[in-house]
């Protein structure tokens, strides 16, 4: 009996998986998700993160970002947003629901009263198996950070987000250099190479 190629494609991300030293870590530490560890490196560059840090996070299930944070920050807030419910991690707040919806958004505003020092998104739309389509998906989710980040962020804040390199790369960049001084790009050892994901850090925002 033949398997199908949806049984194939399964067990070969299985196979993958169990190869891979950052899911083989994750398990023995504990954390949610791989990804926890594209947080940790990110924070080891850039250093954006302390005890004090009000921090939101964004596409946060399983909870691997916000479980990261929540190890460092001891004084600030976290506050955790996805459309999927996450267990519950010891001192994250957390909100069910669509950041983009207008009702999410004042939460968030009111949560952190313009107090707010970090904004982390590992968002990513839905695979569709079209390459160049899921790369503007994902693109137009930073994008939408990007936009909010100036309503919420204090002026000395930080923006880090996932985006794909991809045809509309430079339209995302051009946005951020326009709201920020500092924009970076970079692409943590944990992700996986054959991915176009790569994350922008975006610090002190422009004032008029």
């Amino acid at each position: 009996m033949k398997k199908s190629k949806k049984t194939k494609k399964s067990n070969s991300w299985k196979i993958k998986q169990h190869r891979d030293q950052y899911f083989k870590k994750s398990k023995t530490l504990g954390y949610r998700s791989r990804a926890s560890f594209k947080l940790i490196e990110i924070n080891k560059k850039f250093k954006f993160i302390n005890k004090n840090t009000n921090l939101l996070d964004l596409g946060a299930f399983p909870g691997g970002w916000s479980q990261v944070a929540a190890k460092i920050i001891k004084s600030g807030k976290i506050l955790a947003i996805d459309i999927k419910q996450i267990e519950p991690i010891k001192n994250v707040n957390f909100v069910k629901g669509d950041f983009f919806e207008e009702g999410v958004k004042n939460e968030v505003l009111k949560y952190f009263n313009s107090n707010l020092d970090v904004i982390v998104s590992d968002m990513a739309s839905n695979t569709t198996g079209n390459k160049s389509l899921d790369s503007i998906r994902t693109n137009n989710l930073c994008i939408e950070v990007i936009n909010f980040s100036k309503k919420i962020l204090k002026t000395r804040g930080v923006l880090i987000s996932k985006l794909f390199m991809g045809e509309d790369f430079l339209e995302v960049k051009k946005l951020a250099k326009s709201l920020f001084e500092k924009v970076n790009f970079f692409k943590p050892n944990s992700s996986r190479k054959e991915s176009k994901e790569t994350y922008i850090h975006c610090e002190f925002l422009r004032t008029l």
